[in-house]
């Protein structure tokens, strides 16, 4: 069985919480058994910060599913990695991506996450959430206020950039992918999220009109990007 990724560049109920039609068009994904899927949040990248926890359950419990999260810092469950997987999706808030992919790899968090995928859950995710599936990504949590290269988890072949309608994120992926320190892949602006069953990119939807995603690649040793169709969800 194969699993979803979604990868939100930015938006959903962390960023327009008047306008869920990114998080509903996630948990229209789950093909499990004939029940509400129990979503999981994972805030590690904010140090499981409390308000974004309550910012998400206010979101989630509108939405026809089963609210939950794991927070690793003060964890109160004796065993938190095997919590996870009595849960159908996983969704990833955005922050430090570096630092919350250190403490998955510690925790070995990162290849539960990797198991759930391979068994056909879905994992997604804004920002910090949806660059981490990647191979690199264009992040700022490698020198604060700067953007580098960073080496993520590697499930999805490829770099992504979050934010790619932000000021620098699309000189940087350039700049870097030129250099060679990063391969092609994706520039996600807000309110777009490009949708991946298995490695496989199957449809980018966005929440607002205007959002785009590109494929950014060298050709003849030039940067090419590409526009990719996108679907508008209601």
């Amino acid at each position: 069985m194969v699993g979803h990724i979604v990868a939100l560049g930015g938006g959903g109920f962390s960023m327009e919480p008047d306008n869920l039609a990114s998080d509903r068009y996630i948990l229209s994904l789950w093909r499990g058994p004939n029940r509400e899927p129990r979503v999981c949040f994972v805030p590690t990248a904010t140090g499981d910060s409390a308000d974004y926890i309550g910012r998400f359950y206010s979101a989630f419990e509108k939405l026809p599913c089963r609210p939950t999260h794991l927070a690793l810092a003060n964890s109160q469950i004796p065993d938190p990695i095997s919590a996870v997987l009595e849960n159908d999706v996983f969704y990833v808030g955005g922050g430090n991506t570096q630092e919350m992919l250190a403490i998955w790899r510690e925790c070995g968090l990162d290849q539960v996450l990797k198991q759930a995928w391979q068994a056909g859950k879905i994992l997604c995710g804004i920002s910090a959430g949806a660059i981490c599936w990647f191979e690199h990504a264009i992040s700022d949590s490698v020198v604060e206020g700067e953007l580098h290269p960073l080496k993520c988890l590697g499930f999805i072949p490829g770099t992504a950039s979050p934010h790619y309608d932000e000021p620098g994120r699309r000189e940087t992926f350039h700049r870097c992918l030129l250099s060679g320190e990063v391969s092609a892949g994706y520039g996600i602006d807000d309110s777009a999220a490009l949708h991946f069953e298995g490695t496989k990119l199957v449809n980018v939807v966005v929440s607002r009109p205007e959002s785009c995603a590109y494929y950014v690649a060298l050709t003849d040793g030039k940067v090419v990007e590409t526009v990719i169709p996108t679907e508008l969800m209601e």
